[in-house]
Protein backbone atom coordinates (compact mmCIF):
# COMPACT_ATOMS: atom_id res chain seq x y z
CA UNK A 1 0.00 0.00 0.00
CA UNK A 2 1.44 3.22 -1.02
CA UNK A 3 1.93 5.81 1.78
CA UNK A 4 2.35 9.35 0.54
CA UNK A 5 3.38 12.51 2.56
CA UNK A 6 -0.08 13.57 3.67
CA UNK A 7 -0.39 10.08 5.39
CA UNK A 8 3.15 10.37 7.33
CA UNK A 9 1.43 13.58 7.99
CA UNK A 10 -1.32 11.75 9.65
CA UNK A 11 0.12 8.79 10.91
CA UNK A 12 3.09 11.05 12.83
CA UNK A 13 0.00 13.65 14.54
CA UNK A 14 -1.58 10.55 15.86
CA UNK A 15 0.87 9.07 17.22
CA UNK A 16 1.66 12.02 19.08
CA UNK A 17 -1.64 11.86 20.27
CA UNK A 18 -3.90 10.00 19.12
CA UNK A 19 -7.28 11.52 21.05
CA UNK A 20 -6.89 14.69 18.25
CA UNK A 21 -10.04 14.68 16.98
CA UNK A 22 -10.99 14.63 12.89
CA UNK A 23 -11.31 18.06 12.71
CA UNK A 24 -8.19 18.70 14.49
CA UNK A 25 -6.07 16.63 11.95
CA UNK A 26 -7.76 18.01 8.78
CA UNK A 27 -7.10 21.59 10.37
CA UNK A 28 -2.98 20.96 11.05
CA UNK A 29 -3.00 19.51 7.59
CA UNK A 30 -5.65 21.77 5.41
CA UNK A 31 -8.03 19.19 4.53
CA UNK A 32 -11.15 18.95 4.67
CA UNK A 33 -12.86 16.79 7.27
CA UNK A 34 -13.57 13.67 4.72
CA UNK A 35 -10.88 13.02 2.86
CA UNK A 36 -9.10 13.15 6.03
CA UNK A 37 -11.45 10.32 7.24
CA UNK A 38 -10.61 8.57 4.28
CA UNK A 39 -7.24 8.12 4.98
CA UNK A 40 -7.58 7.71 8.49
CA UNK A 41 -9.89 4.52 7.58
CA UNK A 42 -7.57 3.28 5.03
CA UNK A 43 -4.75 3.13 6.79
CA UNK A 44 -6.67 1.45 9.52
CA UNK A 45 -8.36 -1.24 7.16
CA UNK A 46 -4.69 -1.43 5.61
CA UNK A 47 -3.28 -2.86 9.30
CA UNK A 48 -0.70 0.62 9.21
CA UNK A 49 -3.00 1.98 12.29
CA UNK A 50 -3.47 -1.02 14.21
CA UNK A 51 -5.07 0.14 17.62
CA UNK A 52 -5.35 3.66 19.81
CA UNK A 53 -3.91 3.40 23.23
CA UNK A 54 -3.52 5.36 26.20
CA UNK A 55 0.00 5.42 27.40
CA UNK A 56 0.39 5.13 30.63
CA UNK A 57 3.35 6.28 32.87
CA UNK A 58 4.45 3.21 34.84
CA UNK A 59 6.81 4.60 37.59
CA UNK A 60 2.89 6.32 38.60
CA UNK A 61 1.57 3.30 39.04
CA UNK A 62 4.76 1.68 41.04
CA UNK A 63 6.27 -0.09 38.55
CA UNK A 64 10.03 1.09 38.35
CA UNK A 65 11.93 -2.05 37.81
CA UNK A 66 12.76 -3.01 34.14
CA UNK A 67 14.36 -6.57 33.17
CA UNK A 68 16.27 -7.63 30.27
CA UNK A 69 15.80 -11.17 29.89
CA UNK A 70 17.79 -13.57 27.35
CA UNK A 71 17.21 -17.16 27.43
CA UNK A 72 18.36 -20.14 26.09
CA UNK A 73 16.46 -23.72 25.48
CA UNK A 74 17.96 -26.52 23.52
CA UNK A 75 13.94 -27.36 22.63
CA UNK A 76 13.07 -25.95 19.30
CA UNK A 77 10.09 -27.99 17.81
CA UNK A 78 7.17 -26.41 16.89
CA UNK A 79 4.73 -27.93 19.45
CA UNK A 80 7.21 -26.61 22.17
CA UNK A 81 7.44 -23.23 20.72
CA UNK A 82 3.93 -22.83 20.52
CA UNK A 83 3.59 -23.66 24.20
CA UNK A 84 6.43 -21.33 25.16
CA UNK A 85 5.01 -18.49 23.36
CA UNK A 86 1.69 -19.27 24.70
CA UNK A 87 2.95 -18.95 28.16
CA UNK A 88 5.00 -16.28 28.20
CA UNK A 89 2.34 -14.46 26.54
CA UNK A 90 0.30 -15.14 29.27
CA UNK A 91 2.85 -13.07 31.78
CA UNK A 92 1.69 -9.53 32.70
CA UNK A 93 4.64 -8.50 33.27
CA UNK A 94 6.19 -9.17 29.97
CA UNK A 95 5.78 -6.40 27.70
CA UNK A 96 7.76 -7.39 25.00
CA UNK A 97 8.65 -10.73 23.78
CA UNK A 98 11.03 -11.53 20.80
CA UNK A 99 12.86 -14.77 18.76
CA UNK A 100 16.43 -13.99 18.45
CA UNK A 101 19.45 -14.22 16.32
CA UNK A 102 22.93 -14.92 18.18
CA UNK A 103 23.77 -16.21 21.47
CA UNK A 104 20.21 -16.23 23.03
CA UNK A 105 17.49 -18.05 21.48
CA UNK A 106 14.30 -15.34 23.23
CA UNK A 107 14.57 -11.89 24.90
CA UNK A 108 11.86 -10.53 27.05
CA UNK A 109 11.31 -7.18 28.48
CA UNK A 110 9.65 -7.29 31.98
CA UNK A 111 8.17 -4.58 33.67
CA UNK A 112 7.48 -4.80 37.47
CA UNK A 113 7.32 -2.99 40.72
CA UNK A 114 10.69 -3.98 42.22
CA UNK A 115 13.59 -6.84 42.83
CA UNK A 116 10.55 -9.19 45.20
CA UNK A 117 8.24 -8.88 42.31
CA UNK A 118 10.82 -9.85 39.68
CA UNK A 119 12.07 -12.75 41.85
CA UNK A 120 8.36 -13.97 42.19
CA UNK A 121 8.42 -13.62 37.93
CA UNK A 122 11.51 -15.21 37.68
CA UNK A 123 10.17 -17.99 39.97
CA UNK A 124 7.19 -18.63 37.53
CA UNK A 125 8.89 -18.77 34.45
CA UNK A 126 11.51 -21.43 35.35
CA UNK A 127 9.21 -23.11 37.13
CA UNK A 128 6.39 -23.40 34.31
CA UNK A 129 8.43 -22.75 31.20
CA UNK A 130 10.05 -26.97 30.96
CA UNK A 131 13.20 -26.97 28.46
CA UNK A 132 15.07 -23.77 29.41
CA UNK A 133 18.86 -23.98 29.68
CA UNK A 134 19.98 -20.63 30.80
CA UNK A 135 17.77 -17.14 31.83
CA UNK A 136 20.04 -14.48 32.18
CA UNK A 137 18.64 -11.08 33.49
CA UNK A 138 19.80 -7.65 33.41
CA UNK A 139 18.29 -4.77 35.16
CA UNK A 140 17.94 -1.29 33.57
CA UNK A 141 19.57 1.37 35.72
CA UNK A 142 18.01 4.42 33.93
CA UNK A 143 15.94 4.95 31.30
CA UNK A 144 17.31 7.46 28.90
CA UNK A 145 14.83 7.28 25.91
CA UNK A 146 11.51 5.73 25.47
CA UNK A 147 9.28 6.33 22.60
CA UNK A 148 6.50 4.72 20.85
CA UNK A 149 6.72 6.98 17.75
CA UNK A 150 7.91 4.90 14.37
CA UNK A 151 10.25 7.14 12.08
CA UNK A 152 8.44 8.33 9.47
CA UNK A 153 11.08 8.52 6.67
Amino acid sequence: MPIDNTDKQILSLLQQDASLSLQQIAEQLNLTTTPCWNRVKRLETEGVIRQRVALLNPEKLGLQLIAFVQIKTQQHSERWLEDFVLQVKGFAAVMEFYRMAGEYDYMLKVLVADMRCYDRFYKMLVNNVSGLTDVNSSFAMEQLKYTTELPLT
